[in-house]
């Protein structure tokens, strides 16, 4: 099986729900994104990642990253190199950077887009440049002019990469409990010596230089996250000379082998501060939501890519006979897509993967509109849109990467089970996705503790704006389970508000199926609107008929057999905390 990019299935979510071709060449500075632009870029962005990215990915997997412990040095597997030296030569790591360090200045939508063909081909390589994006992206919010002008062309060109040194031994989700510190110098740079894990990309040999975002402590800094500042630590300095930021050693994974998951040591290396001192989460953070969103595109690539394996496989492996009698008599048994629990796994992952497409598209464009709009109210709109289905996107979409890859080698059986074929690849390096950049349990809390209350709940109050603008707006269809699911998510907001605030353990353990009762309703809402597009397209007598009446079926089912789950989800938030907090310590 060779991945093949969804362009068609691209295009009816960017163009014809979202209307993207009309909304992105309108903003400021966005003017080169026209349809015809989009559409090339998109075309060779599917020839890169067929071509040159998937092939790779399976013998990645299996060689793995190497590391030599004299040298501290990390060697990527056969093939990388090459690989990212194409992707980089091509624009692809330019694709958004600022016009001024070398970038394209398209919209973030563009690379999006990018991403999921990306992450489908190639998971493991498409982590350093998405990590680097990152780091471009806080460095050019908060870094002084001096390190914008003297890292970012190389950063964006791919001719450097990036990343982001969080996580220490004894602390990874509570930052406050760092011990890196970064000691002032008489140059004004600053010593940063400490131990960082799981760092993304921190040796590798597919660039000349690795620029480390780190955060550390300063020795007048207050205790717990208020203390915390972050630091640009390259590997080589001006002059050429090694800075003393060395790679411990890898991590032994049980996915994403060809992404190189390093210890580092920081033993007095180099460093200058990027923005205020103790001010460094604040800067942190603008990477970090990057990073969220490109994780649950993550999630989208795997789980395209595993249902078009699991797919072709239904369609020829034979066997048995169709409940309702041979489907295929002229042949020895039935192929099994013709089964009914077959067809319940395809389609799940098949309404879940183009539902969660237009969900991520949507964002990706709310992010362009908060950066670029011409109004204050425009960029405040979409701005809260963000912030709320950030962490949406980042879990419900890793979430159902995992289980689409999981349904995926459920249906082949034995076969899946195998290193025959490549969908047990994609269990493994999906799992990964629901952990790394916030665990989505912390993505849960996160909606719950601060997105819901956000300028008093001006977001949540928008969505459901939004949603009940919609429903108003003539014929919707599926508009009563929409309704429903809405009505849902309104009460146990309500519930939230009533329970939460007064007891934080009732937030906390509402907050998991508070998440997915909202992104399941925030889907059913764009299938809706999906549904809607191809009845206008059927309607003015396209003659892609087999396209769009099967995102007709494909809308029922979700609706029918998927958003249900929402009924017992309410009942799961609403039966609060006492049987979840019940048991001591001793009991369990």
């Amino acid at each position: 099986m060779s991945y093949k990019a969804p362009l068609r299935e691209m295009q009816f979510a960017l163009y014809e729900v979202l209307n993207g071709d009309q909304v992105l060449p309108a903003l400021p500075g966005c003017e080169d994104a026209t349809r015809e632009i989009m559409d090339a870029m998109l075309t060779e962005g599917a020839k890169l990642a067929e071509n040159v990215l998937a092939p790779i990915n399976t013998s990645g997997d299996r060689e793995g990253c190497q590391f030599d412990p004299e040298t501290k040095l990390v060697t990527t597997p056969t093939g990388f190199a090459d690989a990212y030296r194409q992707f980089a030569e091509a624009g692809w790591t330019a694709l958004a950077g600022p016009v001024e360090y070398g970038g394209q200045g398209l919209p973030h939508t563009l690379n999006t887009l990018a991403e999921e063909m990306v992450c489908s081909a190639n998971l493991s390589l498409g982590m350093y440049p998405g990590l680097t994006h990152g780091a471009v992206n806080a460095l050019t919010s908060y870094g002084s002019e001096e390190l914008k002008e003297k890292y970012l062309p190389k950063l964006i060109s791919g001719e450097w990469s990036g990343t982001m040194c969080l996580t220490e031994p004894q602390c990874g989700t509570d930052l406050g409990l760092i011990r890196t510190k970064a000691e002032p110098q008489a140059d004004g740079s600053y010593a940063v010596t400490g131990n960082k894990i799981w760092i993304t990309g921190g040796e590798h040999d597919m660039v000349e230089n690795i620029v480390h975002l780190v955060l550390a402590k300063l020795p007048d800094a207050p205790s717990g996250s208020k203390g915390i500042s972050l630091f640009l630590v390259p590997k080589f300095l001006d002059d050429g000379s090694r800075n003393p930021a060395f790679c411990g050693g890898l991590e032994h994974k049980m996915g994403i082998k060809g992404s190189a998951t390093c210890v580092m040591n920081f033993e007095g290396a180099k460093g200058w501060l990027i923005g205020e001192p103790h001010k460094g989460l604040q800067a942190m953070f603008v990477m970090m939501n990057s990073a969220r969103l490109m994780v649950g595109l993550q999630g989208l690539g795997i789980a395209e890519s595993a249902y078009q394996v699991a797919l072709d496989f239904a369609k020829e492996r034979l066997q048995s006979r169709s409940l309702t009698g041979p489907k295929a008599p002229e042949k020895a048994a039935d192929p099994i897509i013709v089964h009914p629990d077959v067809r319940r796994m395809l389609l799940r992952q098949k309404a879940t993967i183009e539902g969660s497409r237009v969900l991520a598209y949507y964002v990706a464009m709310q992010l362009d509109i908060a950066h670029k709009a011409e109004s204050e109210e425009e960029r405040e709109q979409a701005d809260d849109m963000v912030q709320l289905l950030t962490p949406i996107v980042k879990a419900f979409l890793t979430d159902e990467g995992f289980f689409c890859a999981n349904d995926a080698l459920q249906l082949m059986g034995g076969s899946g089970f195998t290193q025959d074929w490549p969908v047990e690849q994609f269990v493994r390096d999906a799992r990964i996705t629901r952990i790394y950049e916030g665990t989505n349990g912390i993505q849960a809390l996160d909606l719950v503790g601060r997105k819901l209350g956000i300028a008093g709940g001006r977001p949540v109050k928008r969505f459901f704006a939004m949603v009940d603008a919609y429903l108003k707006s003539g014929d919707v269809p599926f508009a009563d389970e929409l309704k429903a699911a809405v009505g849902r998510l309104q009460k146990s907001t309500m519930w939230l508000m009533q329970n939460g605030m007064a007891d934080r353990d009732q937030a906390g353990s509402a907050a998991t199926p508070y998440l997915r009762l909202f992104a399941l309703t925030a889907v059913a809402y764009f299938w809706s609107r999906m549904t809607a597009t191809a009845n206008e397209a059927l309607a003015a007598g396209s003659t892609e008929t087999d396209f769009y009446s099967a995102k007709q079926e494909t809308a029922a089912f979700y609706m029918h057999k998927i958003l249900p789950q929402t009924l017992s989800l309410v009942a799961e938030i609403e039966a609060g905390k006492d049987s979840l907090m019940g048991l001591t310590a001793e009991q369990f």
